[in-house]
């Protein structure tokens, strides 16, 4: 058991007022402390020290002299920070070992804690300039954390199929239930008024020409290729993406993951798998389900409002609709069902140790899911028209 370095007591003896220099010598820049650093004495500004430091290239030393330093608390301690820090973002060498033993100590403490990824920090307007300069940096952050999750899931993934990981089989089982015959209500019902949208809208430029029987060609190849497989996955995002992303953030909070890799269970492959093929395995039926509740929902309003009978509905849609439809449909929906286990799984890794951070996590999942569905969508709509299918 260690203990923390004691801090030189404070007496009511007089005080040396404190003072600060900064000298560039052969080795490097030296900041010299002269006197008493104490609470209750004037500090001695330290700002043209900082300015001497950032005006350094990088990969020059800073050093500190304390020959002359007399009694010191967490003034002293507060001061060097600001100094280290600068220091450190113009990427010098700071040498610490000049400074007393017990400072030393108090300088480990404070940066071996590392900052909590959920800490609250107090915002301040930047430039344009500034902004666009840590959005960038975010963005190359967040591909970067992204590339880095999808690699750590190829390998469990692999390591799964070599049989070198595990997963409880009943938690898959778990899992297709409550993001498969669980989310049937919800999917039934924005198909149906999906389709029955769809339906409507088609008609309102096909009835000037008299051509209502079109309108099942219009609502069972937009629901087959797009709009069945794009609101299902939109739906899934919403419900299943952001529960991923709570239950693993709720686990991080609570050290069950840390847990996990206690036990040598590696958390990817355990928690992540299982979540993963729940999702590819399920989506394509819902697709399936959503695209004939469109079907259901363009047929109620064609029938109904429309002078296009039952059977001349089914006929039309029969004859619209081919099997390289469903499946475009189906390789759709698979891969956003990739995309939204990813993102709410990674986002549920990423997330912090409180309350605030879980809620976080899972907005942050839908969001990401969401942007991905979109771009994937497009690019693949893109590919199948190029290639003609």
């Amino acid at each position: 058991m260690t203990t923390a370095p004691a801090i030189p007591p404070v007496n009511a003896a007089a005080s040396r007022p404190p003072s600060i220099a900064a000298n560039v010598t052969s080795a490097g820049l030296e900041v010299a402390f002269v006197g008493d650093w104490l609470l209750q004495s004037d500090s001695a500004d330290i700002e043209p020290i900082l300015a001497r430091v950032k005006a350094l290239e990088a990969g020059q030393r800073l050093f500190f002299a304390t020959a002359k330093l007399g009694r010191w608390d967490s003034l002293l301690v507060t001061e060097l920070i600001k100094i280290i820090d600068c220091a450190t973002g113009k990427r010098l060498a700071v040498d610490k070992t000049t400074l007393p033993a017990p400072l030393q100590g108090l300088l480990a403490l404070v940066y071996a804690v590392p900052e909590r990824l959920d800490a609250q920090r107090v915002t301040r307007k930047m430039r344009w300039s500034e902004a666009l300069s840590a959005e960038t940096a975010a963005a190359v952050r967040h591909t970067k954390e992204m590339l880095i999750f999808v690699g750590d899931m190829t390998l469990s993934t692999l390591a799964a199929v070599r049989g070198q990981a595990h997963f409880r089989r009943q938690d898959l089982w778990l899992y297709i239930q409550e993001c498969g015959p669980s989310a049937l209500p919800i999917v039934t019902l924005i198909s149906l008024l999906v389709g029955l949208i769809l339906a409507f809208v088609g008609a309102v430029q096909l009835s000037l020409f008299g051509a209502q029987i079109y309108i099942a060609n219009l609502v069972s190849l937009g629901m087959t290729r797009e709009m069945g497989g794009l609101m299902t996955a939109i739906i899934m995002s919403g419900r299943t993406g952001a529960a991923y992303a709570a239950q693993i953030g709720t686990m991080h909070v609570n050290s069950e993951i840390d847990a996990l890799k206690t036990m040598n269970l590696d958390p990817m492959a355990f928690l992540v798998l299982p979540r993963m093929l729940a999702l590819i395995i399920i989506m394509p039926l819902l697709c399936l389900y959503a695209d004939l509740m469109g079907i259901v929902g363009g047929g109620l309003v064609t029938v109904n409002f429309f002078d296009v009978s039952l059977t001349e509905y089914l006929d039309r849609t029969a004859s619209a609709v081919k099997m390289k439809d469903f499946i475009i449909g189906f390789v759709k929906c698979s891969v956003f069902g990739i995309l939204i286990a990813l993102s709410g799984c990674m986002r549920g890794m990423q997330c912090g140790r409180s309350a605030s951070a879980v809620g976080d996590a899972g907005t942050s999942a839908v969001v990401t899911a969401i942007v991905f569905i979109v771009v994937a969508d497009s690019v693949m709509t893109i590919i199948c028209n190029r290639l003609g299918i």
